[in-house]
């Protein structure tokens, strides 16, 4: 994969760096944290500017997300009507809009690099909740500057290993992802088990 990454950069440039991250952002399953690091090492080595890696990768990841957000809020209304046909899960789609609202803004910024797995997904889900585009483009861009700087400013100073760090930070991102995910997963489990031993 490293190796194609590199090819990529090398005979693309930076439009190759705008379309992956682009991609990334609607779940597109292609190496964007790899892409941008190999970018920010060419960037190093003087084949490539490093403001416009950093603009691309940047623009890209912006207009993935608004892409994926407009998306489910245009199109997913058949999926929130079908929600909406049951009460049980109409109450679990109004309370992840109550929780949204509530610190939706932190979740988005945070899914933009540190849980960068569930990027997409929240995307996604802001949409289909109808999540105020406003602050979900603010939280967005915020987390996409450091996304984007983490990632090819690593590229940029680590030129020489790029491949092994890509490994190691996709392997981090992973297992961060992971750990959250099995850790609410256990909260939930837990508040049901209370809540069915709870006396009626």
């Amino acid at each position: 994969m490293g190796e194609i990454a590199l090819s990529l950069v090398a005979d693309y440039g930076v439009p190759i760096v705008f379309l992956v991250t682009f991609l990334s952002c609607l779940a597109v399953p292609v190496p964007s944290s790899l892409l941008m690091m190999a970018a920010g090492g060419f960037a190093a080595a003087g084949d490539l500017s490093l403001i416009a890696v950093a603009v691309a990768a940047f623009t890209g990841a912006v207009l993935g997300d608004n892409t994926g957000y407009w998306i489910a809020r245009r199109l997913g209304q058949r999926a929130s009507d079908w929600i909406d046909q049951n009460d049980r899960r109409r109450a679990l789609k109004t309370k992840a809009g109550d929780i949204l609202d509530r610190r939706g803004g932190p979740s988005v910024f945070l899914t933009c690099w540190l849980f960068a797995p569930l990027g997409p997904t929240m995307n996604y889900v802001c949409g289909l909740t109808k999540f105020s585009w406003g602050r979900f483009v603010a939280w967005g861009m915020a987390g996409e500057v450091v996304w984007v700087s983490i990632y090819v400013g690593l590229g940029f100073s680590f030129a020489d290993n790029i491949t092994a760090l890509a490994s190691l930070l996709g392997n981090a991102s992973g297992a961060v992802t992971a750990l959250v995910v099995v850790v609410l997963l256990g909260l939930w489990l837990l508040r049901a088990a209370r809540h069915r031993a709870a006396p009626a």
